[in-house]
């Protein structure tokens, strides 16, 4: 079983979409914990709503290619447009930090958001 730490944004109906992805993520992967969820300002773009962000801990049968394929399917369900403005609005936006115990993605050492919520679920990986 692997374990791994998700943390999504959203600022299209975020509250709505931030509950929906985790209904989705429980139903096929065993969902263990939530972070706080953190209201941000958006980076770059900045005519837009404000995020909302967090993370899931889950444990997992998925290999982590497996995951990020999965979870760029649960994305697509939930009417994630793809733009090559990667600070554009969006549905839900969910990322692989911390795979197995390892962090994994330089968003931890950039985004304080993520480093909150990653660190909030730290001490519940076993």
């Amino acid at each position: 079983m692997n374990s791994a730490i998700i943390c999504f944004g959203s600022n299209i109906e975020p509250e709505k979409n931030a509950e929906k992805a985790r209904e989705l993520l429980a139903k096929d992967q065993a969902l263990i914990a939530t972070s706080a969820f953190l209201r941000t300002k958006p980076e770059g773009y900045s005519v837009q709503p404000d995020y909302l962000n967090g993370a899931f801990l889950i444990q997992t049968e998925l290999s982590f290619e497996a995951l990020k394929t999965y979870l760029k399917g649960v994305e697509n369900l939930m009417g994630r447009i793809r733009t090559t403005d990667k600070h554009a609005p969006r549905t839900i936006d969910l990322d692989i930090v911390v795979y197995n115990g390892k962090i994994i993605s330089d968003d931890y050492l950039i985004y304080y958001f993520v480093k909150k919520s990653v660190d909030e679920l730290l001490p519940l990986l076993k």
